[in-house]
């Protein structure tokens, strides 16, 4: 489980979280939406400490992040896969020696072969043909890293994954790709997601539950059904186009 507790952040003097609550529970996959600037990428990273809140705390599986040890946070990010939105994977790496370094924790336990036919399944997962494997991210399109980011993220099968806009710069066929993963992985290991996105299409199809973040706090959260028929103006007219595109869920 992850537990946000009357997280505040600001930079700049400015807030953008404040006082967030919001519990994301085992085993569930939560999307988390909000208009652009409003915070949700910086929420995500605060749970695995990329970020210190200004006060509050995030507590994952008990532990709390703004106060845990070195050892403690080392074992959190164990079991915490992150999607970045920019992909970050190392420039002056190849494909595979960037999925290498996910795999085995990094140890390289197993042997170079079998760690090249892990990292050409985890390529296959995410719709990109293994003979990338041997290129730079230099030499891919931007749709390609990010696929290979999120193949990076699942190598160790963590129990923890943070999306931070999955499908952005993807063409449809790749990002129902991307979505389909994040439903099958929620099915098969039941892993904990936070699914940070602006794409309604993305956060409808994987959100068993949907969080609106507006004004550094969360607006609503609630399954996607009664999202839609919430009366509140603000989350009206955030999911104003699902209403429009789909009467038949209203």
């Amino acid at each position: 489980m992850i537990e946000y507790s009357g997280l505040w952040k600001s930079f700049g003097g400015v807030p953008v979280l404040r006082g967030v609550d919001l519990v994301v529970r085992e085993g569930e996959t939560l999307a988390l939406l909000g208009p652009s600037g409003s915070g949700k990428s910086v929420l995500l990273k605060h749970a695995i400490a990329l970020l210190e809140p200004d006060a509050g705390d995030v507590l994952v599986d008990g532990v709390s992040i703004a106060r845990a040890s070195a050892e403690e946070l080392r074992r959190v990010r164990s079991v915490v896969g992150y999607v970045f939105q920019n992909a970050a994977l190392f420039d002056s790496l190849t494909v595979a020696e960037n999925l290498w370094l996910a795999q085995d924790d990094g140890s390289c336990r197993r042997s170079r072969a079998e760690c090249r036919d892990e990292a050409a399944g985890l390529l296959r997962r995410v719709n990109l043909d293994p003979a990338v494997l041997g290129k730079l991210p230099g030499e891919l399109s931007g749709g390609m890293r990010k696929r290979v980011g999120v193949a990076r993220a699942i190598a160790n099968r963590p129990r923890y994954l943070l999306w931070d806009e999955p499908t952005t710069g993807l063409d449809p066929v790749n990002a129902d790709k991307i979505d389909e993963l994040i439903v099958e992985l929620a099915r098969e290991l039941r892993v904990t997601s936070i699914v940070v996105t602006h794409d309604l299409d993305t956060a409808f199809d994987v959100g068993g539950r949907i969080a609106l973040l507006y004004e550094g706090r969360i607006r609503a959260c609630a399954p996607p059904a009664e999202i839609l028929e919430m009366d509140d103006p603000v989350v009206r007219r955030f999911v104003r186009r699902v209403r429009v595109d789909a009467p038949a869920m209203a």
